[in-house]
């Protein structure tokens, strides 16, 4: 199985920072976006791939790749998430299932 995703926008080719197929179970721990009206044109997993691109290369949010959305909405999610704890949720609920895989206890024995 190839690490990298299936992309939404076939127009550009994958980062190696992108969110694989497997990786995107994440995708119910998201919030839904809410429209003011009209539909949300925002794909969700393009928005964290973005997020990834950044934290894994340190670039700066206005040197996104033009291929990624523009970075004032990806910065904009990223900024509600961390102000909503989404991130955090993530995190646990991350941790809890790779350690349920593992046959582990939920809770690190460890201080």
């Amino acid at each position: 199985m190839s690490r990298l995703p299936a992309i939404e926008n076939p127009h550009r080719k994958p980062y190696p920072s992108d969110l694989s197929d497997a990786e995107w179970f994440i995708k119910p721990l998201l919030p839904t976006p809410k429209g003011f009206g009209h539909p949300v044109e925002v794909d969700l997993r393009e928005i964290l791939n973005a997020i990834f691109y950044v934290q894994r290369t340190g670039c700066q949010w206005e040197m996104l790749p033009h291929d990624l959305p523009p970075y004032t909405t990806v910065y904009g999610y990223f900024q509600k998430w961390q102000r909503k704890g989404i991130w955090q949720t993530i995190h646990d609920q991350v941790r809890h299932k790779l350690r349920q895989d593992l046959g582990r206890d939920e809770k690190s024995t460890v201080a």
